[in-house]
């Protein structure tokens, strides 16, 4: 899995900044990962990352436990694509090294992150919308090989409602859709 690639940036209350995660703060993660109901398994490695934020709330990050939580959908997907959220655009990038993906049409609800990650990607098979996953409008007579759900802040069984509802409303665009850890939370 690629880590991000967008640089450093700041727009309204989105901000793309680097971090560091020393062995010392690595060790007592990975401790709390243990013992933790809703951090279990995500371990997290000494090394530089990045991380998007919305005010000082962490939205998303490329660490390696992000970045396996969607190995998976990564490996099967194929043909094409809807991604719902944009995030640090880590889902697009590997999706994009994939010479069996003919198409993706990603869905970010926030201008400000089109502006500051979604300008990075060019490439004649994505498209990225300004637009609400609840609301979007699908293009007549267009079918999904893959969807991913990816809206969320946190893992947290409280998402659940929704993604059930985003996977009520996609279902009938697609067979095969995944939201951002579901397996786990259930």
């Amino acid at each position: 899995m690629e880590k991000s690639f967008i640089p450093e940036g700041q727009i309204g209350d989105w901000k793309v900044e680097k971090f560091e995660v020393t062995e010392e703060e690595a060790k007592f993660n990975n401790i709390r990962a243990t013992f933790s109901f809703s951090d279990r398994g995500r371990f997290i490695k000494a090394g530089e990352y990045t991380r998007l934020k919305r005010n000082r709330v962490v939205v998303m990050s490329d660490t390696p436990a992000e970045l396996d939580d969607f190995r998976y959908f990564i490996h099967q997907a194929k043909g094409k694509i809807l991604l719902n959220g944009l995030g640090l655009g880590c889902i697009l990038q590997n999706l994009l090294e994939k010479q069996d993906v003919t198409q993706i049409i990603v869905n970010e609800i926030s201008e400000e992150v089109i502006q500051l990650v979604g300008k990075h990607f060019k490439d004649k098979r994505l498209t990225i919308n300004h637009a609400d996953a609840f609301t979007w409008k699908l293009p007549k007579g267009l079918r999904f090989d893959y969807v991913y759900h990816d809206i969320w802040d946190d893992i947290c069984a409280d998402n659940l409602p929704e993604m059930k509802k985003l996977h009520h409303r996609y279902g009938k665009w697609t067979d095969n859709q995944m939201s951002w850890c579901r397996e786990y939370l259930e």
